[in-house]
């Protein structure tokens, strides 16, 4: 029986090699609930140079399931290719390692055949499903097109268990699919248990809770599973705990278990794979669509977006009270539980997460669940638009050489001015590779080219053909797309797409890409620094100073005081000339039509720019200005500066907003030093002395010189070591410490007195310097005087 025509949401892929050939399986969120699509006897496909062909036919010897067939395609050498088809893609791969100990290349091996069949049908995550034989949920060899306008409505479900310090599993509870479920370890209480308001059922053995969770997920079937570090600690301690219990964790689709995969690069790092279904970690989701917190834990964030959380403590301070909880108050741990779950569920509904991956995984053709892949996103829109061009891709390290610089930052004039507009090129890159013509192909075919007039000229000697290339129609595709998601106010969409497209540059100057070449990201990042460089030669025509500029903003003192209505009126002006300008200039010297836009972006009443501590040069990507946003209300923005950044103390970021604030409002600030300072000398500010730093490497490797945060990790697990509690920071992680007269010392075992002569000439008057030296005076002139301070 043949299906009619479904649509459906791409969750996952897998394959596997069978005797009748490469079998791929892709499970589907579609609005008839979940389907499995099996595509039966898929052939893989490589690529070589045809002049090799005797070679490789040797190497053969008549092995059964591979073929070669001439092609009409060439490599980036200009090289005739034939494709080199196999019936099993582990024997592809097989032949692949074989032929190189031979030194005989195959080009594009190493794209697995989910990947292939997706990209070389221009499919990306929703897809329409023709034809094919079903058998219940599963349809098999039907036919899959792209379905760009499809949306899932998944299923979602948060998870998350508590475990004792030796994470020996305690309870799970789930929020989700309309349930609210805990599991419990243990008896219930006796008597009569008040109704917690949600399903709490005890279990007698670990074994019974993994069971209760297996059958909870073949009964109400979610697509998605949320939670906060969800694969790297909750479902890695509830697989650990089924093995040690051996009992199968059956989270997948007909009850398949958990394939799990280390990260070769990041030591103890693991990837959960769950066939049906797409295990969403909330931090690295937030991290993805461009969210930056001073701490991604679930307190911190819940507090920061929700207004409100759960702590219970510190972390050994949890720990106890959940031990106490599950020993003497069972059903408060489980609103304990319970209550991150629905934290995680309404963090993922207030930033609109899931709407952002569903975005994403259409945007990019990557799996749902798969993060960072800059990469892999390029490959996939890239690769088939080049085999339709008539080329195979290169394979990674074909083009070796030193990477291009980065964005042109220009030096600053530092000082305290008023009225200061910046531009801001908008989405600079991909517009200059759209109006260039940069693009791999375009490249090979320019080099070649014999014809001036045929080609666009690039930086460091690279030529780009006009008529031939793939990138600038992709970019064009993408930003046009991110326009329109901006009239229909898809924010989820619009972010997706912009993160792709600025994507490209860095992708082109990473080795670790098959199109890595020097002169097509130089021809990106240098064409960038030649427009910085012009903008400002035309700013300053017209009568106004930069004193700023970095990678697509160029900063400009108008030279005199202005209302913020004139002011934008004077900034947008001027981006109304430089377009202009770009518009002429290239239709004239190139040819070229320009997609080259500077935007006006913000009025500063008040700016600030930093010096370079200990000199007059001022600094980069370090200032402060004070702005009337879009509510009407002033707001003092900081880039790059300690109140903006985690590893300064609470006592430093708020003594610089306040010196800030005053010298923004022209305020007398000289008492507001002297205060400030003696407050902290007297013990006044103790509570704003933390410092909060990553360790980010394990701390045994920490040897010489170790910084402050090393040292102190290494004084907290000598003290946990001595309570018998488990070890925290032997691989890394955070800590919170104060500097003493011992030095630094961990919140878990402080003893010593602090050091305020370290917090107030290590954190104050760096601070009070940085803004109070351009205008000649300092923090030692204003608190010397104050009874010798120091």
């Amino acid at each position: 029986m043949a299906p009619t025509s479904q649509q459906g949401f791409i969750l996952t892929r897998h394959w596997r090699d069978t005797r009748n050939g490469t079998e791929i399986e892709f499970w589907l969120a579609t609005d008839d609930g979940p389907r499995k699509v099996r595509l039966t006897s898929q052939t893989s496909v490589a690529f070589a140079e045809a002049g090799l062909r005797p070679a490789i036919e040797a190497q053969l010897s008549g092995a059964p399931g591979i073929e070669l067939r001439d092609l009409p395609l060439k490599t980036f050498d200009n090289e005739p290719v034939v494709g080199v088809y196999s019936s099993q893609y582990k024997q592809l791969t097989a032949l692949e390692r074989g032929l190189r100990e031979h030194g005989i290349k195959l080009y594009e091996a190493d794209i697995r055949p989910p990947e292939r069949y997706l990209m070389e049908r221009f499919i990306t995550a929703s897809v329409q499903v023709d034809g094919g034989a079903v058998n219940g949920a599963a349809i098999t060899d039907c036919k899959l097109k792209p379905a760009p306008d499809y949306r899932p409505a998944l299923r979602m479900v948060s998870l998350d268990i508590e475990t004792s310090a030796f994470e020996d599993l305690y309870s799970i509870a789930l929020e989700g699919c309309g349930q609210r479920q805990v599991y419990m370890l243990g008896r219930a209480p006796e008597g009569t248990a008040a109704d917690p308001g949600f399903d709490l059922e005890y279990c007698a053995t670990p074994r019974q809770l993994i069971e209760k969770l297996n059958a909870w997920f073949h009964t109400h079937d979610p697509d998605v599973i949320v939670g906060w570090s969800l694969v790297q600690f909750d479902l890695r301690v509830l697989q650990k705990n089924a093995d040690k219990h051996k009992v199968p964790l059956l989270l997948g689709r007909e009850g398949k278990t958990v394939d799990w995969r280390t990260h070769q690069a990041r030591d103890g790092y693991v990837f959960a794979s769950i066939a049906g279904r797409v295990a969403i970690d909330g931090i690295e989701a937030l991290r993805s669509a461009s969210w930056t917190f001073p701490s991604f834990s679930l307190e911190n964030v819940s507090q920061t977006m929700l207004g409100e959380g759960k702590d219970i403590g510190d972390a050994y301070d949890k720990m106890a009270e959940i031990e106490r909880r599950f020993r003497e108050d069972k059903p408060a741990l489980a609103h304990y539980n319970l209550k991150d779950c629905e934290l995680v569920t309404r963090i993922f509904d207030k930033a609109r997460l899931m709407d952002f991956i569903v975005e994403r995984a259409n945007v990019t053709g990557l799996q749902a669940d798969q993060f960072g892949g800059s990469i892999a996103a390029f490959s996939h829109h890239y690769l088939p638009r080049m085999h339709r061009e008539g080329y195979v891709a290169p394979s990674v390290g074909d083009v070796s050489g030193s990477s291009s610089p980065g964005g042109f930052v220009m030096d600053s004039k530092p000082g305290l001015y008023d009225s200061v507009v910046v531009l801001d090129y908008k989405s600079l890159y991909p517009s200059i590779i759209r109006t260039f013509l940069v693009d791999p192909v375009g490249l090979v075919v320019g080099q070649a080219e014999r014809d001036p007039e045929a080609v666009v000229p690039g930086m460091r000697g690279a030529v780009f053909s006009r008529a031939k290339h793939c990138l600038p129609a992709i970019t064009t595709q993408l930003w046009e797309g991110r326009d329109a998601a901006k009239r229909q106010k898809n924010e989820p969409l619009s972010q997706a797409l912009k993160l792709l497209m600025n994507s490209f540059c860095g992708v082109l100057g990473s080795p670790d890409c098959r199109f890595f070449n020097p002169q097509l990201v130089s021809s990106v990042t240098l064409r960038g620094h030649e427009m910085m460089k012009l903008t400002r030669v035309l700013v300053e025509e017209e009568g106004y100073d930069v004193i700023y500029g970095d990678t697509d903003s160029i900063f400009i003192w108008l030279r005199k005081e202005y209302a913020n209505d004139a002011a934008l009126a004077i900034g947008q002006g001027l981006a109304d000339k430089i377009n202009a300008w770009w518009r002429k200039t290239l239709r004239e010297q190139l040819g070229l039509e320009s997609h080259l836009e500077i935007e006006f972006d913000t009025h500063f009443q008040r700016f600030f720019m930093p010096t370079i501590r200990g000199t007059d040069m001022g600094s980069k990507k370090r200032y402060a200005g004070l702005t009337v946003n879009g509510k009407g209300e002033e707001e003092v923005i900081y880039r790059g500066l300690e109140v903006a950044r985690s590893d300064w103390t609470p006592l430093a970021q708020q003594f610089q907003r306040g010196l800030f604030l005053r010298i923004f409002k022209a305020e007398p600030y000289e008492e507001y030093v002297r205060d400030y300072a003696r407050k902290t000398a007297a013990g006044e500010f103790d509570e704003l002395l933390v410092y909060r730093k990553r360790l980010r490497q394990r701390l045994e490797d920490y040897q010489v010189n170790a910084p402050p945060q090393a040292r102190a990790a290494r004084l907290a697990d000598e003290f946990n070591k001595s309570l018998r509690r488990p070890l925290r920071y032997q691989n890394g992680g955070w800590i919170s410490y104060v500097m003493t007269t011992s030095g630094p010392e961990p919140l878990e075992a402080l003893r010593s007195t602090i050091d305020y002569e370290h917090y107030l000439s290590k954190q104050l008057q760096p601070i009070a310097d940085s803004i109070l030296l351009p205008m000649h005076d300092s923090f030692a002139n204003l608190t010397t005087a104050q009874g010798n301070l120091f």
